[in-house]
């Protein structure tokens, strides 16, 4: 395939872009991603909202918009939001540790963020906080973390993205290998018990107890395959996978999930492009379209083809549920600002929750702009978005642990902006060299997390000439030139 060069990818890129926002008849150049996020902020001026995982998961596509963007707008909204809850000893205000809520633990992934980006101890001690809770939650018999205290032997999808990219996360950074192997065993435990072999679709819900009313008194399992619930399972297993080494020996095992998975969901989607409430009853009555699962989906799918995990020919299936995602779901209003509709409020187990079909499609409301949809289309945009670039590069997508590298505008003068990208979390190194081999400019992080990143170099002070950079992550290395012209 013949080389792209930067520019040609820039505006290859935006042609992809803007086709997408002629579909709904859009004339404004940003985004999508850019278009929701700044929603939010315009919704949600002093910060998102309290301390719980539905913030957790919105400023998830805020971190990410920040990495790919390099805007700090994004960052500090953030910082604004998390500061509402964590105080300056590394508190956190209304949140129990006594009550081992896995919930709780997914805005810990925020923390864990800014301790990287900000050095302050305040985020660390947060993160602690909530690493202590994680040591002394109540499990299965096997392991498995119970979703609740109050649900007493159940394991729940949704559990495993509210505890387990935190846990993981958490474990790479302070090297702990036992708490990561424990992260990647939790994945395995709920499909060993959730997944119907005949569709290959998971229950929302497992009971190892066998007591509760809505478990099955021969597997345990609930009634039915909740859309949502099968999302933030899939959601997690790919950010997860961010932070599991190549050479750990449970990696492959999620790939394989997520492949049997992806499988399994793509049979179900519907011809618009998207997902249903419940996702095997397609328009049984009172079933209908979902937005966070249709969300959560392609997020989970597209990323699984950037990493290398799903075959390429899922890009169609991506490509379908994002544009019926934009006609199903997406709505403008006068101001700019847009709205994503059709997302159930909440669903959940016991309590009078049965976990049939009735209780999921009648027992339960929807509304626009709810957390638990736009955070995920605010990611799953920008891996559509990356997906497209992937593609363009190179007709073999990258696998995990290949590097990226290069800059804009080359040549430059004074300043260009180097971007970069990393398949797996670690530490990582970016020197600028002259020709003779000597080091001029030189970044050093000891742990970033899987994505897309921009270095800004300034060499006013610098002659002519052609220039070196040198990106080094775990045990790759890749170089690039770049030409400065005064």
């Amino acid at each position: 395939m013949q080389k792209i060069t930067p520019a040609v990818i820039i505006c290859l890129w935006m042609v992809i872009l803007l086709n997408r926002m002629d579909a709904k008849n859009n004339t404004d150049d940003a985004s999508w991603s850019v278009r929701m996020a700044e929603s939010v902020m315009s919704r949600h001026p002093n910060g998102y909202g309290d301390w719980d995982y539905v913030t957790g998961t919105v400023l998830r596509g805020f971190e990410e918009l920040w990495r790919t963007t390099g805007d700090s707008q994004y960052f500090d909204y953030i910082k604004k939001t998390v500061d509402r809850a964590v105080t300056a000893t590394g508190g956190i205000r209304d949140y129990s540790l006594s009550s081992y809520n896995i919930d709780e633990i997914k805005e810990g992934c925020n923390c864990l963020f800014l301790c990287q980006e900000t050095v302050e101890e305040k985020y660390k001690k947060a993160a602690d906080l909530l690493r202590s809770q994680l040591e002394k939650h109540p499990r299965t018999n096997e392991g498995g973390f119970w979703h609740k205290q109050r649900y007493p032997w159940q394991m729940w999808l949704d559990g495993l993205y509210m505890g387990a990219p935190f846990y993981a996360q958490y474990s790479l950074m302070f090297d702990d290998s036992a708490g990561l192997d424990d992260a990647a065993s939790q994945f395995i435990y709920m499909e060993n018990h959730a997944r119907d072999s005949d569709t290959g679709l998971l229950y929302h819900g497992w009971d190892e107890s066998g007591n509760q009313d809505w478990a099955d008194p021969v597997t345990g399992c609930s009634a039915s395959f909740w859309g949502r619930a099968i999302g933030w399972y899939a959601m997690a297993l790919v950010d997860v996978l961010d932070f599991i080494p190549l050479e750990h020996q449970k990696r492959d095992s999620l790939v394989a999930i997520l492949q049997r998975l992806t499988e399994a969901m793509v049979q179900f989607q519907d011809e618009t492009g998207v997902w249903w409430q419940v996702v095997d009853q397609d328009d049984r009555e009172g079933n209908y379209l979902e937005s966070s699962v249709s969300c959560m989906m392609v997020y989970a799918i597209a990323k699984g083809i950037r990493m290398g995990y799903l075959d390429h020919s899922y890009q169609q299936a991506v490509e379908k549920g994002y544009q019926g995602i934009l006609d199903e779901f997406i709505t403008e209003n006068s101001n700019g600002t847009i709205n994503l509709n059709h997302t159930c409020i909440t669903a959940g187990l016991g309590n009078g929750r049965d976990g049939t079909y009735q209780y999921y499609v009648y027992e339960t409301s929807q509304r626009s702009n709810d957390g638990k949809g736009v955070g995920p289309f605010i990611t799953a945009s920008l891996e559509v978005e990356r997906m497209a670039t992937s593609i363009l590069l190179n007709d073999n997508l990258p696998l995990p642990g290949l590097l990226s590298l290069g800059n804009r505008p080359n040549p430059f003068n004074p300043s260009t902006t180097i971007h970069y990208s990393v398949s797996n979390a670690g530490p990582i190194k970016l020197t600028i060299f002259n020709l003779r081999g000597e080091p001029v400019a030189q970044w050093e992080k000891s742990f970033v997390q899987a994505g897309i990143y921009s270095q800004t170099f300034d060499a006013s002070s610098l002659e002519s000439g052609v220039y070196i950079s040198e990106l080094i992550s775990g045990r790759g290395r890749i170089t690039e030139s770049m030409v400065l012209i005064k």
